[in-house]
């Protein structure tokens, strides 16, 4: 399963943590209630890093899961932009090439934004219900 996964390297430990804020703001997004779901997390298992999509999560903890395409693609344009805009380094840049989601499909909140926004996430890394 982690081999499916986008494995990156990050610049700096301390990054993880502006990684993790700036994923929150990034999703599929509900104009009419103002509502960004957050597609990706960053994942931190045996000493590498991953940028994952929350339907491999769910499948990764043997729930039930509808990862498809769509999903990868999501997932891999997501990937692209932190690494475009320095925050992580890919360890295999081909393995997030194809396929890719249009941008039009993603919403990008900017930070200044964030407090006008409803930010949900569908899975929460290393909280039991």
């Amino acid at each position: 399963m982690l081999d499916s996964m986008v494995e990156v390297v990050l610049k700096d430990d301390d990054d993880f943590l502006k990684i993790r804020e700036t994923l929150t703001r990034i999703g599929v997004a509900s104009h009419k209630n103002k509502t960004l779901y957050q597609s990706c997390h960053i994942l931190h298992k045996q000493g590498k890093y991953y940028i994952v999509h929350f339907k491999e999560l769910f499948a990764l903890d043997g729930k039930p899961s509808n990862f498809g395409d769509e999903d990868v693609g999501r997932r891999n344009t997501i990937a692209n932009l932190l690494a475009e805009w320095g925050l992580i380094k890919l360890v295999d840049a081909d393995k997030s090439k194809e396929p890719i989601a249009p941008l039009n499909q993603i919403k990008v909140l900017p930070y200044k934004e964030k407090d006008e926004w409803n930010l949900e996430t569908k899975y929460n890394i290393g909280k039991k219900f």
